[in-house]
């Protein structure tokens, strides 16, 4: 493999300093590229500051090995990048060589200090690969991963931490048949899995809304909703709308809502290219009322994310773990909100994207607990196409092990009740 053109290396260098120094989201970051870095700079800056992350701890492990003190920002998240291009993504090392002192000498913060960038990356290309080959997967922070050892085990934390570091393939939704011409690997459950990426937006069907990007697990909410032709269905907290267009796809009447004006634009979008339909509602769900009940709602509540760090490495740089108390409290009034709006014999599907307990079987147990009109509807895994561990006492619990030689898939809390008629 080659190395990546100037433009995206020193991109992808402003990205790292951007969640490491700032402690600003990667996506937020990738917003604020230059107008003028061409699409594939922007993609393989992005892919480049992601790789790192995901393997940080490691790849300074490497690199303390030939350096005597840490070197100022942009020279360190040079040789960062140099070191994942050649340790990680098989870039020749010869190139991946020349384009970090390139970077370092284009950038005059960096330039007197291309000799140093050029003698580092010139002995991870010669002994680097040795050292690698002994190091252990990056380690969850520990506010993460102390309740993580907590609710699972070591040995499953341990698991996870070496799916994460290996990242996402991609998965798409198909809305219907397969497009000719794309290719990939269909998943038990019906996602199709794409190992090498690429250029979304150049993939065939892309034009027609043949597909979604959606991950293999986020894809289950919807199904265990199982939304029918006709059926009045909110998509609570929809944004960025995948759930939005299966349900839509299955002919139901849906409403999406959020809070973000952005975020539903990116739903608007994606409704337009797939030429599906759906109502769009900007509001604060929990000032909100609806003119009329729903036969179902799916709530994918706002969470720490943790279940998503495949996809989303700068998480753990940026998190702190205390956004979790607000959020916990946010998702028991979304969900107090969200069974108001349910007709008598209806259904509410609760999800979030999170490993921790607290953001899923602890709110789902004690709204249970004070709601005697409702009750959990079990979720049968293996009808689903999944498998038989992945539900734990009627719900669906999804961890990134599961599927682990097959790329894993993000943690999710899956829960399905149902209103008493």
């Amino acid at each position: 493999m080659s190395a990546p053109g100037l433009p995206a290396r020193l991109a992808a260098a402003e990205l790292l300093i951007g969640v490491l120094s700032d402690g600003i989201m990667l996506g937020d970051l990738v917003d604020r590229l230059p107008d003028d870095l061409p699409p594939p700079a922007r993609a393989r800056a992005q892919s480049l500051a992601a790789m790192v992350l995901r393997n940080l701890e490691p790849i300074d492990t490497v690199l303390e090995q030939f350096l005597t003190r840490k070197p100022p920002a942009r020279a360190m998240q040079a040789l960062r990048i140099a070191a994942a291009e050649m340790l990680i993504d098989e870039v020749a090392p010869h190139a991946a060589v020349d384009a970090a002192v390139r970077a370092a000498r284009t950038d005059p913060k960096t330039a007197r200090l291309s000799g140093l960038v050029n003698a580092v990356a010139r002995n991870i290309s010669r002994e680097g690969f040795d050292i690698w080959a002994q190091m252990d997967p990056q380690r969850l922070p520990h506010w993460l991963r102390t309740p993580l050892v907590r609710a699972y085990g070591e040995d499953t934390v341990d698991a996870m931490e070496r799916v994460h570091a290996g990242g996402a393939p991609l998965d798409l939704t198909l809305r219907g048949d397969l497009p000719e011409g794309l290719e990939g690997e269909m998943a038990p459950t019906g996602t199709l899995r794409r190992y090498r990426p690429g250029q979304v937006s150049a993939l065939p069907g892309y034009d027609e809304g043949a597909f979604w990007v959606q991950d293999a697990a986020a894809a289950l909410p919807a199904r265990v909703l199982d939304a029918k032709p006709g059926e009045r269905v909110l998509d609570l907290c929809a944004a960025p709308g995948g759930k939005t267009l299966q349900l839509a796809a299955v002919g139901a009447d849906v409403v999406a809502l959020d809070i973000s004006s952005k975020r539903l634009e990116r739903v608007r979008q994606n409704l337009d290219r797939t030429r599906l339909k759906a109502q769009i509602v900007r509001a604060d769900a929990l000032k909100w009322t609806p003119d009329a009940p729903f036969d179902a709602i799916l709530l994918d509540a706002p969470c720490t994310a943790t279940g998503t760090l495949r996809r989303h490495p700068d998480l753990p740089f940026v998190k702190t773990g205390e956004e979790n108390k607000s959020l916990v409290q946010l998702q028991r009034e979304l969900l107090e909100r969200a069974a108001q709006w349910v007709k008598p014999g209806g259904r509410l599907v609760f999800c979030t994207c999170s490993l921790l307990p607290s953001e899923g079987e602890v709110p789902v147990a004690r709204f249970l607990e004070t709601h005697p009109d409702w009750t959990l509807d079990p979720i049968d895994a293996e009808a689903l196409g999944g498998d038989a561990e992945w539900a734990v006492d009627g719900a669906l619990r999804l961890r990134p092990d599961f599927w682990a030689e097959q790329g894993g898939m993000d943690g999710f809390y899956i829960a399905r009740l149902r209103k008493k008629a």
